[in-house]
């Protein structure tokens, strides 16, 4: 897990620092460069309406494959915990919608990402947030802290998926929410893409099968456990095809539609 976290840490970290070169070289860090509209996982998820009084390079630097913000149910008042936070715009928009007697809390293990955040927020002016230093499986906040937890194609990353769905069933107070986009998989993928790090770090090597998401999860404790496809993604397009080099043309299309992004959203027990 720790080559993984690394390998992980080391591009995100990059990608922040080197913004015209995305997090896998000359590719971003879920497919193409992130400042282009067309790219198959990062365009489009958001709504102008809701970035207002935002910095614009927020979006460009979101390495997202969804937007848990706008299909998470988020009340006045209650306390977020966005998992692997990055340049913090999901933390930021989720702060807006809480409320100021609410709280947003951000987890990065990145401290490039995490400089960012911070900067975002003091532009933003948005007070309601902390950022917080720390891995995803070894979340720094007490039991039954948070109301609603989010993430945005970061679990897919972890080398440890249970213990993320553990701390995540920890940390959420009884009756709170799961709600989170992920990439998924609708069948297997070859073991050529799981061992190879840079898929890792592409969202789609440690992405679970539906099933096995819906497994951990009730094996955590969640329930009412629901898996919504938001999106799926065309292998053939020229932006993913940078991860997917080394196979043939014939191999791409044995696993096509197998990759898609989706909201999983689950609740916490009374």
């Amino acid at each position: 897990m720790e080559d993984i976290r690394e390998t992980v840490r080391e591009k995100y970290a990059f990608a922040i620092t080197n913004q015209n070169q995305g997090c896998c070289g000359s590719s971003g860090c879920c497919g193409s460069s992130l400042s282009d509209a067309k790219d198959p996982i990062t365009a489009n998820l958001y709504d102008e309406a809701d970035l207002q009084g935002l910095d614009s390079d927020l979006v460009a630097n979101s390495f997202g494959c969804g937007n848990p913000t706008a299909l998470a149910t988020l009340n006045p008042g209650e306390a977020v915990l966005d998992l692997g936070s990055g340049s913090g715009l999901d933390v930021l928009l989720s702060a807006k919608r809480v409320g100021p007697t609410g709280k947003a809390y951000g987890l990065d293990m990145t401290e490039e990402m995490l400089a960012v955040a911070r900067e975002n927020q003091r532009k933003s002016g948005v007070e309601n947030v902390e950022f917080l230093k720390g891995h995803i499986e070894e979340i720094p906040l007490p039991d039954n802290t948070v109301d609603v937890i989010i993430s945005n194609c970061v679990i897919n990353l972890s080398g440890d998926k249970d213990q993320v769905l553990k701390e995540a069933f920890r940390v959420l107070k009884p009756q709170g929410r799961f709600a989170v986009s992920d990439i998924v998989l609708k069948k297997s993928l070859p073991e050529r893409i799981r061992e190879n790090m840079l898929a890792w770090a592409g969202c789609i090597a440690g992405a679970l099968l539906e099933e096995e998401y819906r497994e951990k999860l009730a094996l955590s404790g969640f329930e009412n456990i629901e898996l919504q496809v938001t999106r799926e993604y065309d292998l053939t397009d020229p932006s993913l095809r940078g991860m997917l080099e080394e196979f043939s043309e014939e191999e791409i299309e044995k696993f096509q539609g197998s990759i898609v992004s989706a909201f999983i959203r689950a609740n916490k027990p009374v």
